[in-house]
């Protein structure tokens, strides 16, 4: 009885990492190329909201009206 022709055994492949990706990349690897960009979007998300920030309080004093200038209307003479 052959065994290759059983239900029961597995199949054999010619090339026994078959399943195994192409390219093998250690998590170390991974990490440090990903650290970077994480730490950028980290930093220009703080400056982002620190800028919104100014932003929501430069329109705040312009609404409040200190910064407004002051206008000299004519005054008209009543007779």
């Amino acid at each position: 009885m052959n065994s290759s022709n059983s239900p029961n055994s597995e199949p054999t492949s010619l090339n026994p990492d078959a399943n195994e990706p192409f390219v093998k990349i250690s998590s170390e690897l991974l990490i440090t190329l990903l650290t970077p960009p994480f730490l950028g979007a980290l930093l220009g998300g703080k400056a982002v909201s620190q800028m919104l920030q100014s932003m929501g309080q430069a329109s705040e004093e312009v609404f409040r009206g200190d910064r407004l200038p002051v206008l000299n209307f004519p005054h008209s003479e009543e007779d």
